[in-house]
């Protein structure tokens, strides 16, 4: 019955999707709904950029074993990265009304630059999208008492996250988004007060996790401790701002101010809602210590689910299983659509002169499918978990990108000289001690966003400058 009912919902969730594809018309209204956003929309978006698998079955799994030492990227870094982005960034890049993300750097430096930035936004989703499909996967065969394999719940996850985003674009990601939040919210707050009267109430729970030392998040004064736990936010807060999937929910505002405010508000809304999956997962400690200690040795991840399903009412079991697809689904479509646009606009469209905007539209949604098929590979291939695949994916739009972006938007010196060695000083430092495999006591990326941001001084400070464009060159 259980999963008979998510199927239904599933169902619903496409319906839903195709329904608001039908206002996509041109390859504007796919990318950026036609910039026509309100404010709950898009404040609903911006929450599920994060509020995903990784937050309901990664962070709450690594809270279990680490406590808040463990999270200092997400949800800390994370939640800083929408404040940012809406506080400084999302004014001066809606302003330039581009098409993607990677149009900014082809109107402030060069068609190099665009090229070699785009592809490292592109890389950096493999891992991420591969987050949302694995814990499909982990649902699916969850729900089904393992009868529905691992990989067939990724295949059977994807292809309904595939069918309303390839038609319906940015149109049907909002209107999905904004309907999967509310269940996503109501869901897992009728969940948790079951959680903690079985549990034996909130502030019971709360003192045993702060009796264990859960709530320690600072680091300690010793400096190689400071310089990791640094690494960790920064990689998280800076290395995810230059994306397009954050970039694609500003841009769709219907104006300035939604464009502001609703991310910065979604990113203080996410910090405080990630509290409730980890509420449940250290509450799922008190009611079942046995349990945890079993998934535990086998896979953290397997906790949350697993104790609805045994110590939940049916009725709860739907709410909590329909509220968990609706998380992951949600992050699952922006995230799939993002780099196949910014592959379609900004490294394929340049070489191929004289397309309408019909055939530029058709094949942003071919890409969109070429996207998941790779993106499901990998998942099925690696043996990362979520939370990880997660963390691993801003390594190199931290090292690569995030400098051409600030610098470029706030230091009037910047240009195509420090833009280019800021992407060689910094990637190529990354990569060397990430072959080197010298990650103490700073991983790698930290290293490769100080170089990149030392090439962009020495080229800004030697070299011509380059005037920005008002209008990205090939925008639809």
């Amino acid at each position: 019955m259980l999963l008979t009912l998510v199927f239904v919902y599933l169902a619903v969730s496409i319906g839903i999707g195709l329904y608001a594809s039908r206002r996509v018309h041109s390859a504007r209204d796919y990318i950026t709904a036609s910039r026509h956003l309100p404010f709950p929309m898009v404040m609903a978006m911006v929450f599920a950029t994060w509020f995903g698998a990784e937050t309901v079955l990664g962070i709450s799994a690594t809270f279990l074993e680490e406590g808040f030492r463990g999270l200092i990227s997400d949800p800390l870094g994370a939640s800083l990265c929408l404040v940012l982005f809406g506080l400084v960034f999302a004014r001066p890049l809606y302003r330039l009304n581009l098409l993607t993300l990677g149009d900014y750097f082809r109107t402030r430096y060069s068609r190099s630059v665009e090229l070699a930035v785009s592809m490292c936004i592109v890389i950096s989703y493999l891992g991420w999208v591969a987050a949302q499909i694995t814990a499909l996967g982990l649902v699916f065969n969850v729900l089904s008492g393992s009868a529905v394999s691992m990989n067939q719940g990724m295949l059977i996850g994807m292809g309904v996250v595939l069918l309303y985003t390839v038609f319906g674009g940015m149109w049907s990601v909002a209107v999905t988004t904004f309907v999967q939040m509310i269940v996503i919210v109501v869901g897992l707050l009728l969940v948790t007060g079951e959680a903690a009267s079985q549990a034996g109430g909130v502030a019971h729970v709360v003192a045993k996790a702060a009796a264990e030392g859960k709530f320690e998040w600072l680091p300690t004064l010793d400096a190689v401790d400071i310089l990791g736990w640094t690494a960790a936010l920064l990689t998280m807060a800076l290395g995810s701002i230059p994306q397009q999937d954050v970039f694609q929910r500003v841009n769709s505002s219907k104006n300035e101010f939604v464009a502001v405010w609703s991310t910065a508000l979604g990113g203080v809304a996410y910090f405080f809602f990630a509290a409730v999956p980890l509420f449940l997962a250290y509450s799922a400690s008190q009611i079942d210590p046995a349990l945890v200690a079993r998934l535990t040795a086998i896979d953290s991840q397997l906790v949350l689910p697993t104790l609805v399903l045994e110590r939940m009412p049916v009725w709860l079991q739907v709410v909590f299983f329909g509220a968990l697809l609706s998380v992951i689904m949600s992050t699952a479509s922006g995230t799939l659509l993002a780099p196949a646009v910014t592959f379609a606009e900004n490294v394929l469209r340049p070489y191929l002169k004289g397309q309408t905007d019909q055939q530029f539209l058709n094949m942003t949604r071919i890409i969109v499918a070429c996207f998941a098929i790779v993106v499901t590979t990998y998942a099925v291939a690696t043996d990362a978990t979520i939370h990880t695949m997660v963390e691993n994916a801003y390594r190199i739009t931290l090292a690569g990108a995030f400098v051409p972006l600030a610098f470029g938007l706030f230091w009037k010196r910047a240009n195509n000289r420090g833009a280019v060695l800021a992407l060689v000083f910094g990637l190529g430092t990354w990569l060397v001690l990430e072959l080197l495999g010298i990650d103490e006591p700073v991983e790698p990326q930290l290293f490769g966003l100080v170089a990149s941001a030392v090439g962009m001084i020495i080229g800004g400070l030697t070299g011509p400058a380059t005037a920005p464009q008002q209008s990205p060159a090939h925008a639809a």
